[in-house]
């Protein structure tokens, strides 16, 4: 089972105030993907410890590291300490491709729902 490291950044959000998105924030993921390029929930049960998310921003208050869960059939950035905020759920992250281009949405500790577009994607 290989591991892939994705990272999205914050895509254009005209609303939230990105009009231009910003490369400075967003996340990095390192989860196993399937041959359509998916999460694979089978191989996440077998390398949960190993699938690990990272929150970047240019505040070194808001980063962030934690690891991928999931419920059921949602998704899930889970933080380990408690000012890191509460878990953000992403939506419908297991039904979006996460290659290069693909668009993400988070719903962050703010309280926002932010798109992030996926600008890398390799395996480990």
């Amino acid at each position: 089972m290989a591991l892939t490291r994705i990272v999205m950044r914050l895509a254009r959000n005209p609303d939230a105030g990105f009009p231009d998105g910003d490369d400075k924030q967003g996340y990095v993921l390192v989860a196993p993907l399937d041959s359509e390029g998916r999460l694979d929930p089978d191989a996440w049960r077998e390398a949960k410890e190993k699938c690990v998310v990272v929150r970047f921003t240019e505040d070194d208050d808001n980063e962030a590291d934690g690891w991928l869960s999931r419920r059921g059939e949602n998704w899930y950035f889970r933080y380990d300490e408690e000012d890191e905020g509460p878990d953000e759920p992403a939506f419908k992250l297991g039904d979006h491709q996460l290659r290069i281009g693909d668009y993400v949405t988070i719903h962050d500790a703010d309280g926002d729902d932010l798109t992030y577009t996926v600008t890398d994607s390799r395996p480990l």
